[in-house]
């Protein structure tokens, strides 16, 4: 049985993530900012049959709350086999980089981006003891540079620009922890639900959360241990 942890999955896409990954077998631990939220959404699901999951309090923007949920996990399974860093804000709506506060683009990479990261770090020694350790990294096609530099792309985009910014910077994340990590064999990818309908947007997107979460449960599923460094999506890859 696979052990996963994700962030921010009280709701929206982390806990369909986590609905469906428990189906599938795994024991989902559910991240979750504040502890009754988390537990919750844990109970949602056991009463609905699916027993292999727990909530855990884990606030990407707290190393304490990180360092208890390692500890949670280290006594209950001694390992992690996939880490899916979830966790995210959309930030205050517009917000552009020629003119937008600075405040809020600080927030937005204090979660986003920072968040992730120091997540990752202290996640690491577990996922080390698994023998089939996985980092997935949940983006956007908001960060990628080739689609915003392509013209019939941009839209309302701008209204994005700083949650976008902090994408670029999750998927630079991913390529260069994928190259620390690949003699360790541990693989790191990011992956975009797509324009799904979550509290992050207002619930405009066009996909569903179930549908937002396939491509993340696919990948968490994968068996195959050469996929590193990479960016996807249903269907196929983004381009960076």
């Amino acid at each position: 049985m696979k052990t996963v942890l994700i962030t921010g999955a009280n709701k929206g896409i982390g806990l369909e993530t986590a609905r469906q990954l428990a189906q599938q077998g795994c024991f989902v631990y559910i991240g979750s900012r504040d502890l009754s939220n988390g537990q919750q959404a844990a109970d949602e699901l056991k009463a609905t049959g699916i027993a292999n999951v727990a909530a855990v309090q884990l606030d990407v923007t707290d190393v304490d709350t990180i360092n208890r949920a390692k500890e949670a996990i280290s006594r209950q399974t001694g390992s992690l086999d996939v880490l899916i860093n979830n966790s995210a804000i959309a930030g205050e709506q517009p917000q552009r980089l020629a003119d937008g506060s600075m405040e809020n683009l600080r927030h937005l990479f204090d979660t986003n981006f920072f968040g992730m990261v120091q997540t990752t770090q202290i996640m690491l020694p577990l996922l080390k003891a698994s023998a089939t350790p996985s980092i997935i990294n949940v983006s956007s096609e908001v960060g990628s540079l080739t689609m915003n530099s392509s013209p019939d792309r941009r839209g309302n985009w701008t209204l994005y620009s700083g949650y976008g910014a902090t994408k670029t910077a999750v998927n630079a994340f991913t390529a260069m922890l994928a190259n620390e990590l690949r003699d360790e064999h541990i693989t790191v990818n990011s992956v975009t639900p797509g324009h799904t309908a979550t509290g992050l947007n207002g619930f405009t997107g066009t996909k569903t959360v179930a549908e937002g979460a396939k491509p993340i449960v696919a990948l968490a599923l994968s068996t195959d241990r050469t996929v590193t460094g990479r960016f996807f999506k249903d269907g196929g890859e983004v381009s960076w």
